[in-house]
């Protein structure tokens, strides 16, 4: 029997936990903190929670267009130690949920932490546990390790987070009450959705962008029109601002720019990127390669450099998402116990940021178009001409598509739009299947529907290609 050892038991771990044991092999997974590691217990399961609740408060959002005479946001209250409490509650019930599900697949879970240790003779590697419990250390002998630890919040030395004034996004559900004024010091997919979701619970924030718009990273129509909503509610954003120290004051905060302006507010959530664990592990002592910044270089099957040993997840800095997390952890244990597997494609993979509206995208970005590396035609069809969008009183949003010039085969795609995580699943099953705009178009929607501006999309593509 194959012996399996993961160190970390988050996404990338428990998911290749579960297809290990589904293999047959004997499989030990060692966590520190609790079964969904940091993802489910402080990351996203705990700020999609929340971002739940703010999304509550929203549906109170100018409902008198409807008929509906409601009071508005003014007669909304949000009752901070509620909503911490169900984030939390919610969090532990899913990590508990994975236990069990752990557990019945015959995986040997083990709270604690793990190292590889010393080189073995043969095709084995040392793995040395110390579990939390007061046992002492023992080591396994492992055919295959993943290496799954994921990744922790970036500190910068000069504002580093006390819990109490100066957070980052695993300590805002430690507080009381609401913050009376945020000021939000990143502009990527963490600080945008926290700025977001605040906004919509009645805070006053202030959002720090160090680049020109918030979210850089995105395609730059969805950037634009979500800091556009953003403006408009009342969110202050401070572009092409670098924050350079955050500290506490008899009554609150202030932030320190480069440039030597300051911010006041009541707190500060630093949301500056994560750093991968990979300290600690035995890597380099090992020979396992480790990258710039700290991550581990992976090939598409999850390999390191050292045969054997794999690694999945936050901790390779391939792509922060929890879906690909699960997916390179899958890959691994599928390669290490000889099973038949694709390597990983990263043009199929959707990913979409929680804001209000949400973002979702997939597969040819604008900036390939743009810069000629990716050929296409485009269009972009604006929510507001959307029949079931107009009674919902979308005015926000579009639904973007990328086809290839010649043959018409859908090779990406952007919605802007409320639950736009929902709606981005066609696009990417077209993306991933291949399909073409002629296709996608002769495809039968929903009247209305938002998702109906997809098909429309593609006519018109499907349109420009006959012209």
């Amino acid at each position: 029997m194959n012996r399996v050892v993961i160190i970390g038991g988050g996404p990338a771990g428990y998911e290749a936990a579960l297809v290990a044991a589904q293999l047959g092999a004997d499989v030990t997974v060692v966590e520190a903190e609790g079964p969904g590691g940091a993802c489910v217990l402080h990351d996203c399961v705990p700020s999609k929670t929340f971002i739940a609740s703010s999304d509550v408060v929203t549906a109170y959002r100018d409902t008198e267009q409807f008929g509906v005479r409601s009071g508005g946001l003014e007669a909304v209250t949000v009752d901070a130690k509620a909503v911490h409490r169900r984030v939390k509650t919610l969090a532990a019930a899913q990590s508990s949920d994975i236990g069990t599900k752990l557990i019945k697949a015959g995986v040997n879970l083990v709270t604690g932490h793990a190292r590889l240790g010393k080189d073995t003779l043969g095709h084995t590697h040392r793995v040395e546990v110390s579990p939390r419990d007061g046992d002492s250390q023992y080591s396994i002998d492992a055919d295959a390790v993943l290496i799954a630890t994921g990744a922790t919040p970036r500190v910068l030395p000069t504002a580093a987070p006390d819990g109490d004034r100066i957070l980052d996004w695993r300590q805002v559900y430690d507080l009381s009450e609401l913050p009376e004024h945020l000021i939000v010091v990143g502009s990527g997919v963490t600080g945008a959705e926290f700025a977001s979701a605040y906004l919509a619970m009645g805070v006053a924030v202030t959002l720090v962008s160090s680049r020109e718009r918030v979210m850089p990273h995105e395609d730059p129509d969805a950037a634009r029109a979500i800091e556009r909503v953003f403006s408009e509610r009342g969110m202050t954003i401070l572009g092409r601002s670098r924050a350079a120290a955050a500290k506490r004051t008899a009554d609150g905060v202030v932030v320190e720019l480069a440039d030597g302006r300051t911010v006041t507010g009541s707190h500060v959530l630093m949301a500056v990127g994560s750093v991968p664990n990979t300290d600690g592990l035995g890597l380099a002592e090992y020979g396992v390669n480790v990258g710039d910044g700290g991550f581990l270089t992976v090939d598409r099957v999850s390999r390191t450099n050292v045969p054997g040993v794999y690694a999945a997840g936050d901790c390779t800095g391939v792509l922060p998402l929890a879906s690909v997390a699960a997916m390179q952890g899958r890959i691994a244990m599928w390669h290490a116990l000889g099973e038949a597997v694709a390597p990983l494609k990263l043009n199929t993979v959707s990913a979409n940021v929680f804001t209000d509206p949400e973002l979702a995208s997939v597969g040819a970005t604008q900036k390939d178009v743009d810069s000629g590396k990716v050929p296409a035609r485009t269009v972009m069809l604006p929510l507001a001409g959307n029949a079931r969008a107009k009674m919902m009183g979308l005015r926000d949003g579009f639904v973007k598509l990328f086809c290839r010039p010649a043959t018409g085969q859908v090779i990406g795609g952007v919605v802007v739009a409320p639950k736009a995580s929902e709606l981005i699943l066609p696009i990417t099953m077209a993306v991933e299947n291949r399909l073409t705009v002629d296709e996608l178009a002769h495809t039968i929607t929903i009247y209305p529907s938002v998702s109906g501006s997809i098909a429309e999309a593609a006519r018109q593509l499907m349109l420009h290609e006959i012209s």
